[in-house]
């Protein structure tokens, strides 16, 4: 069988494995039941989803041609150190700056690999996720996540 979009093939068959490997690695968890879902039940589904929809791209990389095979690009390493150093800071400065300045550091940091960035509309990415990471996680479910700085008390 020929290979008719090279990108299409290699995403996909990435995010069968990234799935397979959630899927997987959650069997390690208690599942539960459906009306109270173990810590295992959710990623385990997402990890099959993930694994479906991986299945569907390289489905139609198998079988629908395209003009030029699209050949796979060059790898973008600046993004790619953009984005994963922004999400180790986070994990580093949410215990000590809390989620009012470590979120919205991510957001303007991680925005910054995008090639089109705005300071205003990075800004802007970062109030909102901000306050709706806040509405969800401190005011609707009572998670004990550090709002502001160690040294502000």
């Amino acid at each position: 069988m020929k290979i008719k979009s090279q990108r299409d093939f290699w995403s996909g068959l990435m995010f069968v494995a990234i799935g397979l490997g959630f899927a997987w690695g959650a069997t390690s968890y208690s599942f539960g039941q459906s009306a109270r879902p173990g810590p295992g039940y959710f990623p385990f589904g997402l990890g099959l989803l993930l694994a479906v929809l991986g299945g569907m791209v390289l489905f139609k990389a198998l079988t629908i041609e395209t003009e030029d095979g699209e050949p796979v690009g060059g790898f973008a390493w600046r993004p790619l150190i953009i984005i994963v150093g922004s999400i180790a800071l986070f994990g580093l400065l949410l215990p000590r700056l809390g989620l009012f300045i470590s979120l919205p550091l991510l957001v303007i940091s991680s925005a910054l690999a995008g090639d089109e960035f705005h300071w205003g509309e990075a800004i802007v990415n970062a109030a909102i996720i901000t306050v709706f990471s806040w509405a969800v996680f401190i005011y609707g479910l009572s998670l004990t996540i550090p709002l502001k700085p160690t040294f502000l008390g």
